[in-house]
C-alpha cells in the first residue's frame, strides 16, 4: 500500500537506506504516500509541516488555519485556481482500518447536511464524493502504519474533475512522519509550520 507500484514497471538502480526492515531498491515509478522510515530520496520540492511533506503544485497559495484557543496550527489549506485542497495525518491503531470509521462517520454527517453522496473504489481505496449547493468534495483516506492521511479536496462542481487529480497528484508525493511518541488513534499528528511562514503570520497579526 505505501510506495505502490506503477503499472509500467520500469526500475531504477537507485536504492534508499530505508533501515534493517526496509532495505528494498526503490522503484522510480512507485507512487507514494510514503512512511518517513520508507520514503524515497528523489528531487520533489515538499513543503515542510512536521508530520507531513507535501508536493506543492504550481502557484498555489497557503491558508493556514490557527487554533484560536493556543495558538497551534489545526491546518493548512492548497488554494489554487479550481480550489482547496487539505491534506492531514491523524494516529491511528496498529491494526489499521481507521479510514473505514471515520468514512462511515462522515457520510453519516454530510447526508445530514443534505449532501448527495457517492461512495466508490479509487487509487487507495474507497472514495468518497459529496455534492451541496454547488460544491463538490473528494474525501480521500488511507490507513499507513500507525498513522491515516486524510486528504480532501473542495471547489466548484465544474472544476471538480481537476480538482480531484490535483488531489491524488499531491497525495502520491506526500510524505508522512509519524514519530514514536504514543497517541490515541485518530489524534491529528502536530502541524509546524516553516520558519519564514510562522514569522510572515506573526507579522500580520
Amino acid at each position: 500500500m505505501f510506495g505502490r507500484r506503477r503499472k509500467r514497471g520500469r526500475h531504477s538502480s537507485g536504492s534508499v537506506d530505508t533501515g534493517p526492515e526496509h532495505d528494498e531498491a526503490f522503484d522510480e515509478d512507485v507512487d507514494g504516500p510514503w512512511d518517513s522510515t520508507v520514503a524515497p530520496r528523489d528531487d520533489v520540492q515538499r513543503l515542510d509541516l512536521g508530520s507531513v511533506l507535501l508536493p506543492m503544485p504550481d502557484e498555489a497559495q497557503l491558508q493556514v488555519e490557527m487554533d484560536q484557543q493556543d495558538g497551534s496550527v489545526r491546518a493548512v489549506h492548497i488554494l489554487t485556481s479550481v480550489g482547496q485542497l487539505t491534506v492531514s495525518a491523524f494516529a491511528a491503531p496498529k491494526s489499521g482500518g481507521l479510514w473505514k470509521e471515520v468514512g462511515a462517520e462522515l457520510v453519516q454527517g454530510l447526508k445530514e447536511d443534505g449532501a448527495r453522496i457517492n461512495r466508490e473504489n479509487g487509487e487507495w481505496g474507497e472514495e468518497i464524493t459529496a455534492r451541496n449547493q454547488g460544491v463538490q468534495i473528494l474525501f480521500i483516506g488511507i490507513d499507513g502504519p500507525r498513522w491515516m492521511l486524510r486528504g480532501v479536496a473542495a471547489g466548484p462542481e465544474e472544476h471538480f474533475a481537476q480538482n480531484s487529480e490535483a488531489l491524488r497528484e499531491m497525495i502520491r508525493g506526500t510524505v508522512v512522519v509519524r514519530g514514536e511518541q504514543p497517541m490515541p488513534p485518530r489524534t491529528p499528528l502536530p502541524v509546524e509550520l516553516p520558519e519564514a511562514i510562522a514569522r510572515h503570520i506573526q507579522q500580520q497579526g
